[in-house]
């Protein structure tokens, strides 16, 4: 038998409202320290005490979704790990288009340095499994793994900032062009 108890649709629903609402006022330029649960709750349409009902602060609730998208993330990235039946620029170009199709909540996230940190985190995971089940016997000189990472982390970062009119296939082959050249 379960203790765990079922959450009300309804407060789900409040719930996803509030996060939609921030996501909007991000979206339309609002900084996140600008944020007020006032201008939150009235782009949901909902009240402060609804508000206060589920959330301590607006902190609580944009440190929850930035929780969710990461989880989300983390997921496809954990996948891609152990994926054995793409290539390493199949892997990459698939990952590039969840990154793609996350670029409004990623830009919001990118001012979080957290995000930024468990970002790294995983795409060390990333490179470091690459390299262990790589078959050939890599140089003493070879690139670190952190330094790699970074580079890794850079790129997309300026993608999803600054470089979306390229697509993902043609950022892979350009980052895939940048480590084996």
């Amino acid at each position: 038998m379960s203790t765990h108890k079922k959450e009300d649709p309804r407060s789900i629903r409040t719930k996803e409202m509030f996060k939609k609402a921030v996501l909007q006022l991000l979206s339309e330029g609002e900084k996140t320290s600008s944020l007020t649960v006032q201008k939150v709750a009235k782009a949901a349409k909902l009240n402060r005490t609804t508000f206060y009902l589920h959330y301590h602060d607006i902190q609580e609730l944009v440190g929850q979704l930035a929780h969710e998208i990461m989880e989300g993330i983390s997921v496809q990235i954990l996948s891609l790990i152990d994926a054995r039946d793409l290539s390493e620029k199949q892997q990459l170009t698939k990952l590039l288009d969840n990154l793609y199709s996350h670029r409004e909540y990623l830009l919001i996230l990118f001012d979080n340095d957290e995000f930024e940190e468990k970002l790294f985190i995983f795409f060390q995971q990333l490179v470091m499994k690459r390299r262990e089940s790589s078959e050939q016997m890599l140089p003493e000189n070879y690139v670190t793994i952190d330094i790699k990472t970074a580079s890794l982390i850079g790129v997309i970062m300026w993608w999803i900032r600054k470089g979306l009119h390229f697509s993902s296939d043609y950022i892979a082959n350009q980052i895939y062009l940048l480590y084996k050249g």
